[in-house]
């Protein structure tokens, strides 16, 4: 949590509820400066050869490996995830650095092509100039990396505004980049209020804006950025279905599911949160995930024995409450959990509602926390029928032991940008990451987030004779 006053906040550690840090906000003329700084530095950035840039992508990744400890503490501190997941992130993050100065980095190469005069034409990605990136609490470094570093190796400069409560992890990221040779001010975080914001969007500089957070603040960010005409990439909520099929393995879905929706604390824009199951494997599910989740236990997220960390502010435990109750009072059933414990910290029990329909918050809103929605459908058809009845499309994932029959399905009718079979992941350095409908557009990883923001430049020369 961090508390607010007009000069600045408070950083609040979740599991304590003790003040951590104090931030003050840069004034506009300190944030428009920085930016202006940022330019300059891109200015020489752009000219480096890939090779160099690489070099230093590499270094970051290498860094951070480095640094581990100390930034796994902080971002457990800040936002209240498992030690264990924080370590998780960073080395994902370090497998981004890898792939990108790699195999990434081969999207950035030049293509020369054949003009039907007998001419050359060369395409080239160049560097765009200053991104400007939005990004949320719940992966303090990750959620900042993944757009960073492609546009560091396009040759783009960085500038990052941070969830005020993972600050501290914000600045450690500048001092990782720094410490691993990035050249000053190529890489700055923006301390600053929504006011100021809108200032950064419209600054003559910034040339591309990229924003992971919710529905309602993308539509926000994409406004402000049409009417300066610049490009947007937005990885916005979601309310990702399961669906167990009739020929599904159970157990496997069970297990894999209950990690699917507690994994960071549930607090994951892909995390596992509708769980549709066909009438044939319904009670054998239920039975087994209900007891699964209530064995999910919360506690001291430092602690290594802990399952569950607190949510990341007291606000956020108070909205998903609201949200379980009103899904009650519409018909939904509380099958484990479903009470806020009275204990210090911002905890709330791994919980799985029953009996949700169309019309609680449960079967068509994000719940943002360990709180699971469990769906009976007819049959197999059916369930993709609920899967699809969101207004959402980010994630999802299919459970059935004929592979070949969950592909056809993912490809032919989940209306989904990701979909995992038989498994849960976060992201995967090497698979493009992004959604559809309300969950925004645009991709991250595997090559495609490091051209959302190049200039395709088209160099012809032209056979005159």
């Amino acid at each position: 949590m961090s508390t607010s006053t007009n000069k600045g906040f408070e950083t609040i550690n979740p599991t304590t509820e003790q003040t951590i840090q104090h931030y003050d906000y840069m004034t506009v003329d300190q944030a428009l400066k920085a930016v202006d700084e940022c330019q300059d530095a891109f200015l020489d950035w752009k000219l480096k050869p890939l090779e160099d840039r690489a070099k230093i992508i590499k270094a970051v990744g290498k860094t951070l490996v480095e640094e581990k400890d100390s930034y796994a503490k902080l971002m457990t501190q800040e936002m209240g995830k498992l030690v264990a997941h924080s370590y998780d992130e960073i080395e994902l993050c370090a497998g981004i650095c890898e792939y990108t100065a790699t195999e990434g980095v081969k999207k950035l190469q030049d293509e020369v092509r054949t003009m039907e005069n007998g001419g050359k034409g060369i395409i080239q990605q160049a560097p765009l100039g200053v991104i400007y990136g939005i990004q949320p609490w719940n992966f303090p470094l990750y959620q900042a990396i993944r757009y960073t570093i492609v546009n560091l190796m396009a040759g783009n400069g960085v500038l990052l505004k941070h969830a005020k409560n993972v600050t501290g992890s914000a600045l450690k990221l500048k001092e990782v980049l720094e410490k691993a040779g990035l050249p000053k001010n190529l890489f700055t975080v923006l301390i600053i209020d929504h006011e100021t914001s809108d200032k950064i969007i419209e600054h003559k500089a910034v040339r591309g804006v990229t924003l992971t957070g919710s529905s309602k603040a993308g539509e926000y960010v994409a406004q402000k950025a049409a009417k300066v005409l610049k490009k947007t990439v937005l990885e916005l909520g979601s309310n990702d279905a399961y669906l167990v099929l009739d020929d599904a393995d159970v157990d496997l879905a069970v297990q894999t599911s209950i990690v699917g929706r507690t994994y960071n604390n549930g607090e994951t824009c892909v995390a596992a949160k509708r769980f549709i199951v066909v009438d044939k494997v319904y009670d054998q599910f239920k039975a087994a995930f209900v007891k699964g989740m209530e064995a999910v236990t919360y506690g001291d997220p430092m602690d290594k024995d802990s399952k569950l960390g607190p949510m990341a502010r007291k606000d956020l435990r108070d909205k998903i409450h609201q949200q379980v109750e009103d899904s009650v009072s519409n018909g939904a059933t509380i099958l484990c959990g479903g009470k806020i414990p009275d204990v210090t910290g911002y905890f709330y029990p791994s919980t799985v509602l029953g009996d949700v329909k169309p019309g609680q918050p449960a079967y068509s809103e994000e719940l943002f926390g360990p709180v699971a929605s469990l769906i009976k459908a007819k049959d197999n058809q059916d369930a993709m029928r609920i899967a699809n009845d969101s207004r959402f499309g980010l994630g999802g994932g299919i459970f059935s032991k004929d592979e070949e029959k969950a592909i056809q399905l993912a490809k032919d009718h989940f209306d989904t940008g990701m979909i995992n079979i038989n498994s849960y992941g976060l992201a995967h350095p090497n698979m493009p990451f992004g959604g559809i409908k309300d969950s925004g557009y645009g991709r991250e990883h595997g090559g495609f987030g490091i051209t959302e923001f190049v200039n395709t430049k088209a160099i012809m020369l032209n056979n005159s004779k």
